[in-house]
């Protein structure tokens, strides 16, 4: 099992950066896959982007593509995001998730979150215009 924490959110202004962590505790030495999930109210929750840290090999939604980073240090079992040109439109709660057998090319899906068990509590980021 593994837990996970995120933090890094807050308020930013239309066209700032930010970058979220997502601290990972426990049995941190299986083959997880760490995604990004973001939910804004009334929307279905979407794939940002995943990593699998022991090979760094990375994924990203489709609509994600260009402003968003995704990395990690493994020596921290931290995996960030790193989010750039915010829009107001990038305002949700961000939440981490891992999953250890669904290929990562997979959870960059929509409606990929339905399927994965393990979430962090989630950090708010709102950006205004």
């Amino acid at each position: 099992e593994v837990q996970l924490v995120e933090s890094g959110g807050g308020l930013v202004q239309a066209g700032g950066s930010l970058r979220l962590s997502c601290a990972a505790s426990g049995h941190t030495s299986d083959d997880y896959a760490i995604c990004w999930f973001r939910q804004a109210p009334g929307t279905e929750r979407e794939a940002v982007s995943c990593i699998r840290p022991r090979t760094g090999s990375t994924y990203y939604a489709d609509s994600m593509k260009g402003r968003f980073v995704i990395s990690s240090d493994n020596a921290k079992n931290t995996v960030f995001l790193q989010m750039a040109r915010l829009k107001p439109e990038d305002t949700a709660v961000y939440y981490c998730a891992a999953d250890a057998r669904i290929p990562a090319p997979l959870l960059v899906r929509p409606g990929s979150y339905r399927q994965i068990q393990i979430w962090g509590q989630g950090t708010s980021v709102t950006i205004s215009s």
